[in-house]
């Protein structure tokens, strides 16, 4: 086959960069022709001999919104001069209009725009008014490029649900959901107790306390940091490492003082090293307000640490009892508080939930995962 996959960038080191590269190593081990209009490729994939890389270098434009129109806009006019040369091109959400035969989704931009979370709501100044556009515009190019795909791919079945309220049949629907490096994330089973120890001594964190994870954009309200400090302050026994870049308002830190946690929560900055970091966690807590999938969750999963998470999070649905716990409001801190307490109290218990959480994990391979989209080109290259 001759694939054309259109996406901002295709490396392994990011989200939907991670999900665009292992769809592309897998196209490429099938001996398939791979084109790739993006502004930026992993060095392997631009130096392969069936790979042909169509740069659209927009990052020289102020604003994402601008990019994203411009990046659009151009490979929208290459499209319209080679398409006919592919069996299959796939695109990723609202970034281009162009009619295409696999359309995944990451994120649904007119949910996030509804929900009471949303940055506009939480500042009613100019940055939360350029939100409220670029997620209304966004909404609305999505729901035009999910019309004009023949499949629309979704990472979960809160996606699936979402997309279904906007209109797109379900016939053309299908759920695939994101991958996990099981080798990169994968518990150290020999001296484990001797290595949590030296990370967190590396990390600078204390060494015999049970500690608690979270990993996300701390910039933003959507990931629920807020709750889960709240909801600390009932476990006076756990601290909590939090891995994420801070804003210029500090929001977070200043929660913490008010709340009396500056003992137990450790502010890390944003980090690159994950694994290093769940290495030195006794459990992973993730219960984002809105979460297409959470690749994260799926991550500490995989590292074998039990997780506690909430419906609003589509990788909820992996999460099974024996491995975590699962909120239907994220919002509820006594129900937060008393999963991590629970976790806290029963170390055996909580051991006990990260090897079934590694099991689960398990099932979702990054082969596992481009091996189910090969399989949906092959079935609409025939149609």
């Amino acid at each position: 086959m001759k694939i054309c996959i259109v996406t901002h960038c295709v490396i392994r080191g990011d989200g939907q960069g991670r999900v665009n590269y292992e769809v592309a190593g897998e196209a490429l081990r099938q001996g398939h022709q791979l084109t790739l209009i993006a502004s930026a490729i992993s060095p392997e994939l631009a130096q392969h001999p069936q790979v042909t890389w169509i740069p659209i270098i927009v990052k020289q434009i102020p604003t994402e919104l601008l990019r994203n129109v411009l990046f659009s806009l151009k490979s929208l006019a290459w499209l319209r001069q080679h398409q006919a040369e592919f069996d299959v091109v796939k695109v990723n959400g609202a970034i281009a209009s162009v009619r295409s035969d696999v359309n995944a989704v990451h994120f649904v931009h007119s949910s996030w725009w509804k929900s009471p979370f949303h940055v506009w709501h939480q500042r009613r100044d100019l940055y939360g008014a350029y939100q409220w556009l670029y997620t209304a515009l966004n909404a609305y190019w999505e729901k035009t490029a999910f019309d004009r795909a023949k499949l629309v791919v979704v990472v979960s079945e809160k996606v699936k649900q979402e997309v279904l309220a906007i209109g797109i049949p379900e016939h053309r629907i299908r759920v695939i959901a994101n991958g996990v490096d099981l080798e990169e994330f994968a518990p150290n089973l020999v001296d484990s107790p001797l290595e949590r120890l030296r990370q967190r001594q590396q990390l600078g964190l204390p060494e015999d306390v049970p500690l608690a994870l979270f990993v996300g954009d701390i910039r933003i309200s959507r990931k629920n940091l807020d709750t889960i400090l709240r909801a600390l302050v009932n476990v006076p026994q756990l601290h909590l490492a939090i891995a994420g870049a801070p804003d210029g308002r500090n929001f977070y830190p200043h929660l913490a003082n008010e709340l009396g946690l500056n003992n137990r929560v450790h502010f890390l900055g944003f980090r690159s090293d994950v694994a290093a970091l769940m290495q030195s966690a006794d459990m992973f807590v993730f219960p984002s307000r809105y979460e297409p999938f959470g690749l994260v969750l799926l991550e500490a999963m995989a590292y074998q640490l039990p997780v506690i998470t909430a419906t609003s999070t589509g990788a909820a649905d992996i999460v099974t009892p024996e491995c975590g716990f699962v909120l239907t409001d994220p919002n509820n801190v006594q129900a937060l508080g008393s999963a991590l307490d629970r976790l806290t109290g029963d170390t055996v218990a909580s051991h006990k939930m990260g090897k079934a959480a590694r099991l689960v994990a398990k099932q979702y391979s990054w082969t596992n995962m481009a091996d189910s989209y090969m399989e949906l080109f092959r079935e609409v290259s025939r149609c």
